[in-house]
């Protein structure tokens, strides 16, 4: 109720004289003014002080400070508080008394900003609830315009829920609590969803005391994320995990829900302390597997999709949400070790067969090679001993070269089969891997799944040729190819290589021969079954030298020998015509004397 203003006379005027008409106007006007200025509020320059609003329109607000005359502020600089209204007492601030045209400047913001870092801080040590009016929007957030300083407004504080649309709120004032200041900076975040938090939490508390598992309660979706979808219980939210939404395979949520969908869920599990729900939607289904035809049995052909792949094998869809793994083993007969990606893909419709079924467990293992016949039952007719066959090279050891004569049937080429002719000392020398190689079956493994393949036998063994080519003892010209630690590897005619170690490798001139040198060799060991030829370059020139000295020896003992034949022979003849003779004819006479 407004207080009874009681106005009184001045004691000391002459009514008389203001009757009479001789009262001092010039002296009565200054006393007025001055009586008037006294009854007025004392204001100073740049001041802060309360005014009331006494009009209002749409583009300023008329406020009486008590002053001789009244302000004038834009609304604009109201626009935080959108129901400010006419009697509303506001802070303002004294720019000038007097302007040029005698009227009296006033600002709202000016005075909300001189006490606005206090208020600021007051607001945030009592946890106090403000106004704030939204300007725009920024990186991560909004600015919020708070007793004349800008705030920001993260986006994760406007709403419990998450916003997907900020600038619904550019415009609009809403309330606020002062969560943090950066004094140093001048920074200040603001937040509207803590104010909506402690009662949120209170209607959790109540909702999840209610809750009990297997419940079916009615949920929006609130969003959803790679992992799951979030669902609003009516001020809780629950999580329905990606692997419970179908019994089917799921790749993301969103082929299963939408947005603000209206759906029934079942409650799994909850925890009190943290607050957590954990919700079902395909629990509301009855399972797959439980109205699998009850005729399936193991060997049945059945028809599905490929839904995921793995290096191991692959997960094939052959009613919603039941699935079988088709291992990588049971793709192809073949032996070989290869991915599963090189038969098939996701999303393919294929046929396969049931392998394993386990009803209880709910599991069932598929194959599809089974769908052609085992080319090892009738390998012996097929691929008999002896049989010429083309193969593809698939794989290399130290030993031999891995080959497949078609899908399932493989076989190893020793590496002694290769050539009857050249040393090899890997595979790799000879043919690569993919390429096609002519092979003769030698013998057949059934129970491990693996032939004896021979390559040289396609050929007959030219051995028995160079037996009668490289006798010992015979002169051939070859090259010199690789030197080894024992000795070097020499190429001969017909494509065949022989062996000489360093003592034979000796030239006539003392110096050692070297590789890529071509020279004449004396064979001096031939050994057929282990295809072994000897070489020898020096044993050339050291048997022609023995030779020469064989020669020498003989030319210089035959004149000896006849030499000492001659006189053998005329010696004695000569002793028996002459002294013999003599001494024969002196003996025959004392004979004849006595």
């Amino acid at each position: 109720m407004a207080e009874k203003v009681i106005n009184t006379a001045v004691e000391d005027f002459d009514w008389d004289a203001y009757e009479n008409g001789t009262v001092n106007s010039e002296k009565s006007r200054e006393e007025l003014t001055k009586t008037y200025d006294e009854s007025l509020n004392t204001v100073k320059d740049k001041e802060v002080i309360e005014g009331t609003i006494i009009a209002l329109n749409k583009r300023e607000a008329v406020v009486n400070i008590g002053y001789k005359s009244d302000g004038i502020i834009p609304v604009n600089e109201f626009r935080y508080n959108p129901d400010i209204k006419v009697g509303d007492t506001v802070e303002v601030f004294i720019e000038n008394q007097e302007d040029k045209k005698g009227q009296l400047i006033l600002s709202h913001r000016k005075a909300r900003a001189a006490r606005s870092w206090d208020r600021i801080n007051e607001a945030l040590e009592k946890d106090e609830i403000i106004k704030g009016y939204i300007k725009c929007r920024t990186k991560g957030g909004m600015i919020v315009d708070v007793f004349g300083i800008e705030a920001f407004l993260p986006g994760s504080q406007i709403d419990v829920r998450p916003i997907r649309d900020y600038d619904i709120f550019v415009g609009k004032t809403m309330e606020f609590k002062v969560v943090k200041i950066n004094q140093e900076f001048k920074n200040v975040v603001v937040s509207h969803k803590a104010l909506i938090e402690a009662e949120l939490e209170q209607q959790k508390r109540e909702i999840i005391a209610k809750l009990e598992k297997g419940q079916v309660l009615e949920g929006t979706v609130k969003n959803i994320t790679s992992y799951g979808v979030f669902i609003d219980l009516g001020g809780v939210d629950g999580l329905i995990h990606i692997t419970d939404l179908s019994w089917g395979r799921v790749n993301h949520p969103e082929e299963v829900v939408q947005l603000d969908q209206k759906l029934n869920v079942v409650i799994l599990d909850f925890d009190d302390e943290k607050k957590r729900i954990a919700l079902g939607l395909k629990q509301l289904q009855p399972h797959p597997w439980d109205a699998l035809d009850p005729d399936m049995k193991v060997g049945d052909k059945v028809k599905g999709r490929v839904v995921v792949m793995a290096d191991y094998g692959a997960f094939v869809e052959i009613a919603p949400g039941v699935e079988g793994l088709i291992h990588v083993s049971e793709m192809s007969w073949s032996q070989h070790l290869r991915s599963a990606q090189d038969f098939m893909k996701v999303g393919d419709e294929i046929e396969a067969v049931v392998l394993n079924l386990d009803r209880e467990d709910r599991k069932m293992s598929l194959g599809i090679k089974q769908l052609k016949a085992d080319p090892w039952e009738n390998i012996e007719t097929k691929y008999p001993i002896g049989s010429k066959h083309t193969a593809k090279v698939r794989n290399f050891t130290n030993f031999g070269v891995f080959v497949e004569i078609e899908e399932g049937v493989d076989g190893l080429i020793h590496i002694s089969d290769l050539s009857w002719t050249k040393k090899v000392k890997h595979p790799s020398e000879f043919t690569q891997i993919g390429a096609n190689i002519d092979v003769q079956v030698l013998e057949i493994d059934k129970d491990n799944r693996r032939l004896s393949l021979g390559h040289k036998q396609l050929e007959e063994n030219p051995w028995d040729v160079f037996e009668t080519v490289f006798t010992v003892g015979s002169v051939h010209e070859g090259t010199i190819v690789e030197m080894v630690e024992k000795g070097a590897v020499i190429a001969l005619p017909y494509g065949v290589e022989g062996f000489a170690t360093p003592k034979h490798l000796v030239k006539e001139d003392g110096t050692s021969a070297q590789v890529d040198e071509k020279l004449n060799f004396k064979v001096i060991e031939f050994n057929k079954d282990s295809k072994r030829i000897i070489l020898s370059h020096s044993r050339i020139f050291e048997d022609e030298a023995k030779a020469e000295r064989n020669e020498n020896r003989k030319a210089k003992r035959a004149p000896k020998r006849q030499a000492e034949e001659t006189p053998m022979l005329n010696t004695p003849l000569e002793k028996t015509t002459l002294g013999d003779l003599e001494a024969l004819a002196a003996l025959k006479e004392k004979l004849e004397g006595k």
